[in-house]
């Protein structure tokens, strides 16, 4: 869903050119609010294939609005179980905040979706794939996931979105874990009939009711508006004057935008935390845009997300084997073909620590300092080899090498929102 290009199937290959961001992003609404509005039945069919721990509840004066919430049910410990200790050596503060996390983070938009990552399918394999991701990386030392309210099923009822599936994952590890200690971020969808600072206030509860939790750790605005920003960021306020978050970010923010943010915000004494972005080694737009600058003299942290630039940095695609779906659209033959020497650079690299080229890739990007990567869990062994990118360092002449080998490569095109 950052990447809604990608999600309409826009035949963007190797290019330099902008794309038509406007256009791109009206389309992209409209076509999520055709899917928002599918019937309830489908949804509920689809979700009567999972047992989920949560029932919907129509609050007094809701006018028929409701929300998804845990069923309660008494929490049991299992014996003397301890939850594996994260250090705080592994954490950072995230920008000017008190909020500290890991020094990367995992991307959930992949559970329960059931189109870009899925093939339009969502199972139950897939399901416990997606629990084990979430308990490898805590038993891994990352404690840090990304998700939001437009992660997950088309259907967008709650019953089976990234949002609900994370939440059920933090209620049975606090079962077995009681004193498990867990990040989560969410997001905003500055949809276009959605106004005013109340629209905020109401998505977080909306999320926090599928989360089961009563507060998030980071909350941030998944992309800029189209009008009414100004009422966006006061909502960001508000819910951390109302307690319902300890930080506030934003995501796919231009230098401007982030520089008008971090200034509203700052008249309120509120922090503005991090800008969530594409970037990877081979996408630095954010170094071109003066992104990453602002966000290093602002003391904002960068959150990177397709860090790995959705498994083209990997090793795993080839020019004989592309991926599919819309991701083919995007890395294709004659982009994989000329990204075999920065590819095989990397794997060189990797093997003098005895590292995979996914470990270096995201090794890159903690080098930039002032970065976080969140690349996406689908498996335990996904999130076992994300959580190996950290604890080593590569050397600034390796930094400074496979920059040199990806600045030979034109990028794909990134979230069109980055030009608004």
């Amino acid at each position: 869903f950052d990447r809604p290009a990608n999600i309409l199937r826009v035949r963007f290959s190797v290019s330099h050119k902008k794309p038509k961001p406007l256009l791109l992003l009206l389309i992209f609404l409209f076509q999520f609010q055709q899917n928002h509005h599918r019937s309830r039945k489908s949804a509920m069919a689809m979700a009567a294939q999972f047992t989920f721990p949560y029932k919907y509840v129509v609050s007094e004066g809701s006018r028929g609005r409701g929300r998804f919430v845990p069923k309660l049910g008494r929490a049991v410990a299992s014996g003397d179980s301890v939850a594996p200790a994260i250090s705080e050596e592994s954490k950072v503060k995230l920008g000017g905040s008190d909020l500290k996390v890991t020094k990367l983070g995992i991307g959930v938009w992949s559970w329960g979706d059931n189109s870009y990552w899925n093939d339009f399918q969502w199972d139950d394999r897939k399901l416990k794939a997606a629990k084990g991701a979430f308990d490898a990386s805590l038993d891994n030392g990352i404690d840090f996931f990304d998700t939001a309210e437009v992660y997950g099923s088309k259907f967008s009822l709650g019953a089976i979105s990234s949002e609900t599936l994370l939440g059920r994952f933090i209620r049975e590890r606090k079962e077995r874990y009681p004193g498990a200690e867990i990040s989560v971020a969410t997001k905003y969808a500055a949809l276009p009939w959605r106004l005013g600072r109340q629209s905020v206030i109401t998505a977080l509860k909306d999320s926090l009711g599928r989360l089961g939790l009563s507060s998030v750790d980071l909350y941030q605005l998944h992309w800029p508006g189209l009008w009414g920003n100004e009422g966006y960021l006061d909502g960001l306020g508000d819910a951390v004057e109302q307690g319902l978050v300890k930080a506030v970010g934003v995501s796919n923010y231009s230098e401007k935008r982030l520089r008008d943010a971090y200034e509203r915000l700052k008249k309120r004494g509120i922090p503005l935390a991090s800008n969530q972005v594409n970037y990877s080694l081979i996408y630095r737009a954010p170094e071109q845009t003066g992104v990453k600058a602002a966000c290093d003299e602002l003391g904002v942290t960068l959150i990177a997300y397709s860090p790995i630039a959705q498994g083209a940095l990997t090793g795993k695609y080839t020019p004989e084997n592309p991926p599919s779906g819309p991701r083919g659209r995007i890395y294709t033959r004659e982009f994989l073909t000329k990204l075999q020497p920065l590819l095989n650079r990397i794997k060189q690299i990797g093997e003098n620590y005895s590292k995979t080229p996914t470990q270096v890739a995201l090794n890159w990007l903690v080098a930039q300092g002032n970065v976080i990567p969140i690349p996406g869990a689908k498996n335990a062994e996904q999130a076992k080899e994300f959580a190996g990118a950290i604890g080593w360092s590569l050397t600034d002449n390796e930094v400074a090498e496979l920059r040199s080998l990806a600045s030979e490569i034109k990028p794909v095109v990134g979230f069109p929102v980055e030009y608004l």
